[in-house]
């Protein structure tokens, strides 16, 4: 383990390679494809409210935040609890982490972790103010959302709870007697990824549509249920993506990994498993498209829905990093550049999702 600073680089710089803004796409991909897209659509469709209502667009923009206050609030707990732990040390293949190198010192990770979570929970305090009203409470016809407060609540206690358990360490769960809890050294990174910047991030946004439409106007149960059922499939293929990125961390990291304990799915399953993951996450999320086009949901146009095929040219953007996760394909440092590689095919599959959408209305 080292604590030598090396050549140190700009505080922005040391800051930048602790938090990983890169790997961002997969907290904020998903709020902008359901919030440009899904509300959007049914807002003109169904004629309910205006996607131009201030008042949802800073639902958008202030969920957008928290989401990404929460992964770089991750990212940095990740930069100390490894450090920590033994994962990170002279012997790392992947991407400079600035508390190994001694750029930081733990405690400034800590810190830093601290700021945006706290950050994360004030915004998910407002959220919780913002969507509900005691008007509406008992409004929404969602059976898994029967109180929006509760879920909001939920939905900011666990994220920020989970921020710091992914992978644990002794700030803060050891002053509560959960210092070994980890999500990540437990295999569940990838369970976490996909509930969460998969699931949790795409239904959120419709969610709140919903329960904002409520203070105006009725809309319909039939309404609201395709929204829901849409809003889940739509998650889908974004979960996988996001799922995607920590497969490759998995695979690079698995030989570290194995000598501090920290049991990822790389660790438990081995090389080809992990390898077998990531094409089936990639392929399975391009495979999507085509049934997601055959079906009626979002209004779109069936005379015009050759456009949903679209998300179909990010693949091109893909071969790289399919050929490098293949059997036979990189591994160890090498992997560094498919990090941020599959980050950006995330990005890249919603945003031609968002522009099939809107041609084919």
């Amino acid at each position: 383990m080292s604590t030598k600073a090396s050549s140190r680089p700009s505080t922005l710089k040391v800051w930048m390679a602790a938090s990983r803004p890169h790997t961002l796409t997969a907290s904020i991909a998903p709020v902008v494809l359901v919030s440009w897209a899904i509300v959007n659509h049914y807002s003109k469709h169904h004629q309910t409210i205006a996607y131009t209502d201030d008042k949802f667009n800073l639902y958008s923009i202030l969920f957008a935040a928290f989401a990404c206050l929460i992964q770089l609030g991750t990212n940095l707990h990740n930069d100390y609890a490894d450090f920590v732990k033994g994962a990170d040390t002279d012997k790392r293949v992947g991407q400079a982490r600035a508390t190994q190198k001694g750029w930081l010192t733990p405690f400034q990770t800590a810190m830093g972790s601290t700021l945006c979570l706290v950050l994360a929970a004030i915004i998910g305090v407002l959220l919780t103010n913002m969507t509900v009203s005691q008007t509406m409470e008992q409004t929404v016809d969602w059976k898994v959302y029967q109180d929006p407060k509760a879920y909001m609540i939920f939905v900011t206690i666990t994220s920020v709870f989970n921020a710091v358990c992914y992978t644990g360490g002794p700030y803060p769960l050891g002053y509560i007697g959960l210092g070994n809890l980890s999500i990540g050294y437990s295999g569940l990174g990838d369970v976490f990824v996909f509930l969460y910047f998969g699931l949790v991030a795409t239904i959120t946004v419709p969610f709140m549509y919903v329960v904002r439409i409520h203070e105006e106007m009725e809309i319909s149960q039939v309404v609201q249920n395709e929204l829901f059922v849409t809003s889940l499939i739509v998650a889908i293929p974004v979960g996988f993506l996001a799922t995607g990125i920590i497969a490759v961390n998995n695979l690079r990291d698995r030989m570290t990994d194995i000598t501090v304990g920290k049991n990822t799915l790389a660790v438990k399953f081995g090389e080809n498993f992990t390898r077998i993951e990531y094409v089936f996450l990639i392929l399975a999320s391009f495979a999507f498209v085509i049934p997601f086009s055959k079906m009626k949901l979002l209004s779109v146009s069936g005379e015009r829905n050759y456009f949903m095929y679209l998300p179909l040219l990010a693949m091109h953007k893909a071969r790289k990093d399919l050929k490098a996760m293949n059997f036979g394909g990189k591994d160890g440092a090498a992997l560094n550049p498919h990090v941020g590689g599959t980050a950006k095919i995330q990005l890249l599959y919603c945003v031609l999702f968002v522009l099939g959408l809107h041609l084919s209305r």
